[in-house]
């Protein structure tokens, strides 16, 4: 069977690369016929910010000035890193901690040479689009820079994911030691510490990389430039998004399920899943959203440059809502770190002292408080960086009003998602009264109710506030621009980003408050000779332990809460920001929408059959992604359960944690191989068949993938936290009951955690990759005839159909590892 396997992963390889090479050989054929002047992304130019003055600053000296704003975001977010670095931690726990990061440095080592690989693909089509079918002259210079930015982009995708990992690898070690002091305050304020470096260096760096280009870049490639930067972003989260969420809950069900099978207690050091559900907890919860945040804020400020450029006619107005735009990016910094401020003195006057708290209370605080301040502000800058846009004098108003859409979006929908996930919500009680009777199987369907009506709620709150925008952009904005709805959507995507840091801040709460759990277990210091007196001595700390754990517990909930939060929100700008980028194919194919617009209706038939195919994808991707979890879980569980010790030994060997490590990144590999390869080669075949078969792929993969990612993550919420529930609301550890709500939790890891977070950089990047994929199969066409074209689409469908058949084929769970 090995040889079988090998056979075909020869086979499909030799096939992608073959019609790859067929493709490339073609194309460059076809470009020496096509005389065509170059159009779409090839034709986007950046006007001269000069021409216009802001509070009497010229627009490029006034972005000039949000660098020294971005370098404070970067001394905030280093300032934080080292206070967390120099905090006090017992040494068993903080080598504990240091493992954990030594672990995680191998995984990321071999996702950096992946992604490198994967690159390649990229540049390929890049080479073709933008070196040899719509080049942007010179070619000897714009060439290299357009790729170098799609590196860039990718290596900064990678970056933050790396300084995520360093800076959550601090707080653990430090969040469990403060638990020793008895006070819940110390334990809430540690992670909020790391979220807000990594919040705060995220968007600070992938504004710096923008504004380099806008400022520094010619506007002849500039816009190509966003381009390539934006795909090489989109990329790099893919992939650490994928890859991250197959690793993680590979290693959290094979740690979970020895609970069940041998009786023991949460993060037991005996257990040699541990450590490797420590790795995967930053792989996935701290890598993955780190670069997804990261592609996020990049990709859709890209797609409103690029719907700019395409739809405003008035180089004068370009100019004006450019400089705006970023003006309003700096503004998310100051926003976050002033609320962060405000809120962390009204936090420590109230929790400072109390030996209770509601973790969940003060980050909810920061988040509306942040809301309220990002709000006010967007209305302040509006008005003094474009009170006349062209010639009217009400539109400041309109698109600051636009933008708070989004901003409360960002507020509500987090309230939204605690209705299903929070352990003081209805429906994860629900989850646990259902399991107290009937067991797993009620428990899960009960998780299966919670997802699916918080995909209602949260959908219709998401069309309100869109249709609020839609409503504002009637009054007058189409004077300006082309399709102003578009406009006024990519604005309320826009506006879900306007708490960036904060965003980014509370989802990484969750993976800290987690590994502090797993980080005082394995430190076994309640068995460290003389604790007691070494605490006291060096510390002045009087130890109660079993108040400390219970205290990490209680926090470990509202991470898991807050982690649910952040889904949606990402997952909705990446559905909202893609209709803004589905745009610019649009005003390409229909020449400004001058032509063919006919055929963006349910009479083309080639658009309907796109919307059918688009749902094909997202279920296929769903389950590739939950088989190479399976897979690899029933390995790490067959390797755990034939070498734990829990006779005679304290902790697990480091040999054998590191075996669990090396099966969750073996798996979490082959499956994004697979998911990779079928996504690159099925974009490509789509968007050869018919251009606007493709658009309405793009719009049907947002729309399918939006809900099946909010069902996913908020049933997968609802029964991790109904578990939690359980361990420390009832205090029913090891008790049929507890068992019931772990496995409702294994059901639910690659639900939350894998395949639903993942969703949102595969829009977006087929979504941008399709941008040039559509662009080359057009000018194929018309200098060498649909009959090529359709070829070349059959052949890329048969490569990503092989991959699509591994992924479940070459999966599958055998006899004995393959």
């Amino acid at each position: 069977m090995r040889t079988w396997l090998a056979s075909a992963w020869s086979l499909g390889s030799r096939f992608a690369k073959s019609s790859a090479a067929a493709a490339f050989l073609t194309l460059v054929t076809g470009a020496a016929a096509a005389a065509q002047e170059a159009g779409g992304e090839a034709a986007l130019k950046v006007p001269d910010l000069s021409q216009v003055t802001f509070l009497g600053i010229d627009g490029h000296k006034l972005l000039l000035f949000g660098i020294v704003f971005c370098v404070f975001g970067l001394i905030f977010g280093l300032a934080i890193y080292s206070r967390l670095k120099g905090m006090a931690v017992h040494k068993s726990m903080r080598d504990i901690s240091e493992l954990i990061y030594e672990t995680c440095k191998t995984y990321l080592f071999t996702q950096g040479k992946f992604l490198v690989f994967l690159w390649l693909f990229i540049a390929v089509v890049i080479v073709l689009y933008f070196g040899v079918l719509a080049p942007v002259h010179p070619t000897a210079v714009t060439l290299p820079i357009i790729l170098i930015f799609s590196v860039v982009g990718m290596a900064g995708s990678y970056g933050v994911a790396w300084f995520g990992i360093r800076v959550n690898t601090f707080a653990n070690s430090r969040t469990a030691f403060a638990a020793l002091r008895g006070k819940p305050y110390p334990i809430y304020h540690t992670p909020l510490e790391a979220g807000m470096s990594i919040g705060m260096m995220l968007i600070s760096v992938e504004l710096l990389m923008m504004l380099f280009i806008l400022l520094f870049i010619p506007g002849d490639y500039a816009g190509p430039c966003f381009i390539g930067f934006a795909i090489g972003e989109s990329l790099g989260a893919a992939v650490l998004r994928i890859a991250g969420g197959i690793f993680t809950k590979i290693a959290d069900i094979g740690s979970d399920l020895m609970k069940i099978v041998f009786k023991i207690k949460e993060d037991d050091a005996r257990n040699p899943g541990v450590i490797a559900d420590c790795t995967g907890d930053n792989a996935g919860d701290s890598v993955g959203p780190s670069a997804d945040g990261f592609e996020t804020y990049g990709v859709t400020g890209v797609a409103l440059i690029t719907f700019i450029l395409l739809a405003v006619k008035d180089p004068k107005v370009q100019v004006q809502l450019l400089v705006w735009i970023f003006v309003m990016r700096i503004m998310m910094l100051v926003s976050s770190a002033g609320a962060y401020f405000i809120n962390g003195f009204i936090a420590k006057a109230k929790y400072g002292n109390v030996d209770e708290m509601n973790y969940e209370a003060p980050l909810t605080s920061l988040v509306w408080i942040t809301s309220v301040v990002s709000i006010a502000l967007t209305y302040v800058i509006s008005y003094l960086i474009i009170p006349t846009l062209g010639t009217d004098a009400s539109q400041w108003w309109k698109l600051a009003t636009i933008i708070s859409c989004g901003t409360l979006a960002g507020a509500v929908i987090p309230e939204l998602v605690k209705a299903f996930t929070s352990t003081e919500s209805r429906h994860v009680r629900e989850v646990v009264s259902s399991a107290e009777e009937g067991g797993a199987s009620l428990g899960i369907l009960s998780g299966f109710v919670a997802g699916n009506f918080s995909a209602y709620y949260i959908g219709l709150a998401m069309v309100l506030l869109m249709s609020m925008g839609y409503l504002i952009s009637t009054l007058n904005l189409g004077l300006l621009m082309l399709a102003p709805a578009v406009f006024a959507f990519g604005l309320v995507a826009f506006g879900f980003l306007g708490m960036g840091p904060v965003t980014i801040a509370v989802d990484s709460y969750g993976p800290v408050t987690d590994n502090a759990q797993s980080v005082y277990e394995l430190s076994l210091i309640e068995q460290v000779p003389n604790i007691k007196q070494e605490l006291k001595k060096d510390y002045n700390i009087d130890v109660n332990f079993e108040r400390a754990k219970e205290m990490l517990e209680a926090n470990d909930g509202a991470g898991n809460t807050f982690k649910a939060t952040a889904k949606p929100v990402l997952i909705g700008t990446a559905v909202v920001g893609a209709t803004t980028m589905i745009f610019s194919i649009i005003m390409a194919l229909t020449h400004g929408l001058t032509e063919n617009v006919n055929n963006l209706s349910l009479l083309h038939a080639p658009f309907v059959l796109g919307l059918i195919t688009g749902g094909a994808m997202i279920y296929w991707f769903t389950g590739a992604s939950t088989q190479a979890v399976t897979t690899g879980a029933y390995r790490a569980v067959e390797f755990i359960k034939a070498n734990i010790k829990l006779d005679g030994a304290a902790a697990a060997s480091v040999e054998d944690s590191k075996k669990v490590v090396e099966i969750c990144t073996k798996y979490a590999q082959k499956g994004m191989l697979n998911i990779f390869i079928a996504v690159f080669f099925a974009t490509l075949s789509f968007a050869f068949i018919e251009p606007f078969f493709f658009i309405g792929y793009l719009f049907s993969i947002a729309i399918f993938g939006l809900y099946q990612a909010i069902f996913m993550a908020n049933a997968g919420g609802a029964w991790d936290n109904a578990k939690k529930i359980v361990e420390v609301e009832l205090k029913q550890k090891g008790t049929p009951l507890h068992d019931a709500t772990v496995i409702g939790d294994t059901v639910g890891d690659p639900f939350k955690d894998t395949s639903s977070v993942a969703l949102n950089p595969v829009i977006k990047f087929t979504t941008l990759f399709g941008l040039l994929a559509v662009e080359l199969a057009v000018q194929l066409t018309a200098s060498q005839g649909s009959n090529l074209t359709h070829i070349l689409a059959a052949a890329f469908f048969v490569v990503s159909f092989i991959f699509v058949y591994r992924s479940f084929y070459g999966m599958r769970i055998r006899g004995s590892a393959a």
